[in-house]
């Protein structure tokens, strides 16, 4: 009789099969098949927190053909995924299969490939209970916060709330970025700015204003900034210091999950469940032709930097054959990994650097192509030589006609070397001014002024979170797992405490007055510290340094009090959000109808309810006027959430547009010009026998 091997996935089974043959049945649990049921609390507080755990609905079926399939093989592997969840899910198998959970059932594969899966059969083990007890106490913990507290947030403010641990410290930071927007106050300062050339040169290289000498100086007004450029309006500049240098720059290291939500966020567009999602398939298997399922990258629920000695051999011969051996730093890469890191797993890598991204490109789907580039080039890019910066600072003197004689500084640098940047460098959460090369530059070298002028700026408010930047910061801050972050960032978007602007994430109302609640009557659960303490606490259940049963007691009895107490506090109160009037009168009853926020969205109801219940589609205009029938053109949203643009009377209009029509008219045919987004807008005209395009400069 064949053994029997439980996964998670079904994507991994033709994989597995592959390399383990006809002696073992390989079968799948689509995730879990036993948790706490949604319709209670199933938590027995008074009893040690004893979970009421049951068969998933519609679960029942599979666990009987498990149940089967176990009784007629000649053994049980549990090969569910390497992690605290996975762990958690062969617990579940082994109690409902009758398995005992002190035999060696268990096996992991932290990459699907032959290697990996051939390593992870040789090493059975029993299951990890530590592993199991983190991942219950963090259940059970999330499950008192939201069965406790949903229903005292849906009576004080809107039906239907729910409140989580991390989900509701993650809209926190939004709301006390917005909170730090709104109170910033912006603060006029001026720069001056020259163009210099050198005796004998074509090229001008820029300098900055710095001061004197002895100070930095900084300019705050107009009448400042004019002051100065009048006392050096005919000032011979000269070159007073040159400063040389060589500058190395270190590649990043290979991704953890975090790091890849944040770059896949910042170069590729793609929301966090996005990038999951992709990098669950490329782990679980992509069918390559004659090489047949290959599971392409190590697994991606990690926050550890290890790289294991074969990968590194590997990348190592790889880069010295196809860049040459100068490419190859003194000696490999080894990255450190943070204090509270779980080291179970290695970083996120390519399972085999052979497979470069072109030779895999017609196997994958175009995320998986994109996502997999990306983890690819990173992994080989860490294993490179430094790129050498070759720098030259120049401090740049300007006599003015009051005798006072000003400085002005210039920096540039010029790559010598470009090392690992031949193939990757890491995106940037905001946009820097970068800097030029400079010409070649002497200790007193007269400079000729093409162009000097003073620039009025303001200081600016810190910016909106984006996905990229919340995951830095739930990261910095130690909130939740990275394995979490995602279906985080999930809930609050589609709960609309947050709305995304573009790349950035926006509190609403709603957002907003559910924190404000939050902080004055629930401290300790939107506080920074403590959250992060608590996930302290769940790793030392992990490590089996804390029993999980005392972890939720500490817990739940502070939290217990401060419900009763708010409960007690409130009783009778109702928190009214401000709803929006329209000009749009509802038919049934004549009053204005109002703007709501639904667990679906925005939308436009009659402020009569209960009495009237008159709802409508909120509808958004962008102002154009529908250049087939004259209507007004809507905003509109695909399945996908891509903005796209139709006209208000369709059905009777059909006209519809990725690219949004605009206010300005041809100015050959005089129809509607529709704009196309980019770094720099396309204009073009909505008639194509026409022709007429135009590029927006000066926008980025």
């Amino acid at each position: 009789m064949p053994k029997l091997v439980i996964v998670e996935s079904p994507t991994k089974v033709k994989t597995i099969k592959k390399y383990l043959g006809s002696d073992y049945d390989v079968v799948a649990t689509m995730g879990h098949v036993r948790d706490l049921p949604e319709s209670r609390l199933s938590v027995d507080v008074k009893k040690h927190f004893a979970p009421k755990y049951q068969v998933i609905k519609g679960k029942e079926k599979l666990v009987e053909e498990l149940k089967e399939k176990a009784e007629q093989s000649s053994g049980v592997l549990l090969a569910t995924d390497p992690d605290r969840e996975g762990e958690a899910i062969s617990w579940h198998l082994a109690y409902l299969l009758g398995l005992d959970t002190k035999e060696k059932n268990r096996v992991t594969f932290n990459e699907i490939t032959k290697t990996g899966i051939t390593n992870g059969m040789e090493h059975p083990r029993c299951i990890d209970q530590n592993l199991v007890d983190a991942q219950q106490a963090r259940r059970i913990l999330d499950r008192l916060v939201g069965y406790k507290l949903s229903p005292f947030l849906s009576q004080k403010i809107r039906r239907g709330l729910s409140a989580g641990r991390v989900q509701s410290v993650a809209v926190r930071l939004i709301v006390d970025r917005e909170e730090e927007i709104r109170a910033f106050q912006p603060e006029e300062y001026w720069t001056i700015d020259a163009k210099l050339i050198p005796q004998g040169a074509r090229r001008a290289f820029a300098a900055s204003f710095y001061g004197t000498a002895e100070e930095k100086r900084k300019i705050a007004s107009r009448q400042e900034a004019d002051q100065i450029l009048a006392d050096i309006e005919d000032a011979p500049f000269q070159v007073a210091k040159v400063k040389k240098g060589t500058r190395r720059k270190a590649p990043t290291p290979p991704f953890i999950t975090s790091t890849l939500q944040q770059e896949a966020s910042r170069r590729l567009g793609f929301q966090a469940k996005r990038t999951m999602k992709a990098a669950q398939e490329l782990y679980e298997g992509v069918d390559l032709g004659e090489l047949g399922a290959v599971g392409l990258i190590t697994y991606m629920r990690t926050d550890s930097l290890r790289i294991s000695e074969d990968a590194i051999q590997e990348v190592t011969a790889y880069i010295e054959q196809r860049w040459g051996k100068k490419y190859l730093p003194d000696s490999p890469r080894h990255f450190k990994t943070k204090a509270n890191a779980q080291d179970g797993h290695e970083a996120i890598r390519p399972t085999s650097v052979e497979l470069s991204p072109d030779k895999v490109k017609d196997s994958l789907t175009n995320d998986q192509y994109k996502l997999y580039k990306l983890i690819w080039e990173r992994f080989v890019a860490c294993q490179m030589a430094n790129c050498l910066q070759s720098t030259t600072q120049a401090d740049i003197t300007a006599p003015g006609a009051s005798g006072t004689e000003y400085l002005f500084k210039a920096s540039g640098y010029t790559v010598t070397f470009d090392g690992f940047t031949v193939l990757y460098e890491e995106g940037k959460d905001e946009e820097t001014k970068e800097e030029g090369s400079l010409p070649p530059l002497e200790n007193g070298m007269k400079l000729k002024c093409k162009e000097i002028a003073g620039n009025q700026h303001f200081t600016q408010p810190p910016p909106r979170y984006t996905e990229a930047t919340l995951i830095k910061a739930l990261e910095e801050n130690g909130i939740g797992r990275p394995s979490t972050y995602a279906s985080t960032i999930s809930t609050i978007t589609n709960r609309t405490y947050v709305v995304r602007e573009g790349k950035a994430l926006k509190p609403t109302e709603l957002g907003e007055v559910t924190t404000k609640l939050m902080k004055e009557r629930f401290p300790k659960i939107v506080n920074v510290k403590f959250t992060a303490q608590v996930e302290n606490e769940l790793d030392d259940v992990q490590s089996g340094k804390t029993d999980w049963v005392e972890t939720l007691d500490d817990f739940y009895g502070d939290f217990e009090k401060t419900l009763k107490q708010a409960k007690e506090d409130m009783q009778g109160v109702k928190i009214q959000l401000k709803e929006d009037e329209t000009d749009i009168i509802c038919e049934k009853c004549g009053r204005r109808m109002v703007i709501k926020t639904g667990r679906y969205g925005r939308f436009i109801a009659c402020p009569g309810y209960p009495e009237c219940k008159n709802v409508k589609k909120l509808v958004q205009e962008n102002g154009a006027d529908c250049p087939k029938c004259g209507g007004k053109v809507v905003v509109k949203k695909s399945k996908r959430g891509r903005v796209f643009y139709g006209c208000s009377n369709y059905p009777q209009c059909d006209f519809v547009s990725w690219d949004e029509p605009t206010l300005e008219k041809c100015p050959r045919c005089g129809k509607t010009l529709l704009k196309k987004k980019g770094k720099k807008p396309k204009y073009y005209c909505v008639t194509p026998d026409c022709g007429y395009e135009k590029v927006e400069e000066n926008e980025e």
